[in-house]
């Protein structure tokens, strides 16, 4: 596959651009592979890339039942950050971070990551403490953060209200290598670099069954016929209690809706990320000029992609409090996407009962900033049929030995 530079984009426009290339094949599916990756999102393409550059492993399909990138990956508001507290979700968000840094030199695609900085506002004394805990926690742990009082954030956001009647600012957790990326690109970049190594990326092929023999998956059946594997990647994200049943067990999840909107373009206004956990909402700009806000999930179980007036409602009126000048913005557009949750709000990286069916899920609300840590930490565990120290903490036998990772609580929130 050529490369893209600012030469081939010379070359091009001279003839035209009649000569560029496909980004990545469509192929009809083989009759088996060494390794079968469901879901072709950010988590699924990135655990085949990784497949194919750490472990040599390209004999490789990634099926996906809808369109490449078309679920959560497509459908978030693209925050990237690695300030967690609890060890193991510091160092693979972190590790997803530093990947994300050089993503676009190593995938040869501009997927945009934009260090800009994240602001985690504390606007109550318990979450002052909190944070403080943070940034010693991530302070043993390699992770860049530090506080910051209410003037600093005041000189980093000039929009933002610190003195609020009912939740002034009190100081902020800042990441300064924190920020965002955007999410088609990513995709589409990994997607092109798995094509390029020869794996096939197969569209409209929804998997109706998991086979096995002897306990052992033996392939999938699909709405495009029964395709053979060695092993199995489950990596689906709100669909996995379904395919999970499929080959024959039960995960500790829950799919529910997160929703999110953006509103009319406007100039510049704000050029950091910010999270405000109180009222529980965030915000960063666009590079269109649309104000990108997300708050919390909804509190039933459901598979809608589309947003609800009321949920927006509770967000919007937290934030107006804290940004004054958006309440005077037209909504452009809103969205959900279905997330999977755990009961500790962390991810599942793990074997599962079924012999060489792994199964990667429970990002929850944080799924995007993961990407490249995820794929790096699955690919490994694929590979080698044992988890790597980065997935190590994440396996499904941890709810029944009582070892949580509890982000929930320890991160304040869970995005």
């Amino acid at each position: 596959m050529k490369r893209y530079s600012v030469f081939a984009i010379a070359r091009e426009a001279l003839r035209h651009h009649t000569g560029w290339e496909r980004a990545w094949a469509s192929p009809e599916p083989k009759a088996s592979y060494d390794v079968i990756v469901i879901g072709a999102g950010g988590h699924g393409l990135a655990t085949a890339y990784y497949l194919g550059k750490n472990f040599g492993i390209t004999n490789v399909a990634v099926i996906e039942k809808g369109w490449l990138g078309g679920g959560n990956t497509g459908r978030n508001t693209t925050i990237i950050r690695s300030n967690y507290l609890q060890d193991p979700s510091a160092a693979i968000y972190e590790k997803a971070r530093s990947l994300y840094e050089t993503l676009s030199q190593d995938l040869n695609y501009n997927v945009m990551f934009s260090p800009r900085g994240l602001l985690m506002l504390a606007q109550t004394h318990h979450e002052v403490r909190g944070y403080m805990r943070t940034v010693h926690a991530n302070l043993l742990q390699g992770v860049e953060t530090e506080w910051i009082g209410p003037e600093q954030v005041k000189r980093l956001v000039p929009i933002m209200n610190i003195h609020g009647p009912r939740y002034p600012v009190l100081g902020a957790l800042l990441q300064k290598r924190g920020g965002t990326a955007r999410h088609d690109a990513v995709a589409w970049g990994y997607a092109r670099a798995c094509s390029a190594m020869g794996m096939d990326i197969i569209q409209q092929c929804e998997v109706k069954g998991v086979r096995s023999e002897g306990g052992v998956v033996t392939g999938v059946e699909t709405t495009k016929g029964f395709i053979g594997t060695k092993k199995l990647a489950i990596v689906v994200a709100g669909h996995s209690g379904q395919v999970a049943e499929m080959a024959g067990f039960r995960l500790p999840v829950e799919a529910v809706a997160l929703q999110a909107l953006v509103s009319e373009p406007v100039k510049p206004c704000i050029d950091v990320v910010v999270m405000a956990n109180t009222v529980h909402g965030y915000m960063s700009q666009s590079d269109k000029g649309e104000l990108v806000i997300g708050g919390g999930t909804d509190s039933f179980n459901n598979f809608t992609q589309r947003g609800s007036f009321h949920h927006i409602e509770e967000t919007l009126r937290a934030l107006v409090e804290t940004f004054p000048i958006i309440s005077r913005l037209k909504m452009l557009r809103q969205w959900g996407g279905i997330v999977d949750m755990t009961g500790d709000r962390s991810p599942i990286l793990s074997k599962t009962p079924l012999g060489n069916c792994f199964i990667n899920c429970g990002w929850g609300t944080g799924g995007f900033k993961a990407i490249p840590g995820s794929g790096w930490a699955m690919a490994e565990l694929v590979a080698k049929g044992e988890p790597g120290a980065l997935a190590a903490d994440f396996g499904m036998d941890r709810f029944r030995e009582g070892r949580f990772i509890d982000e929930s609580v320890a991160a304040g929130v869970a995005h």
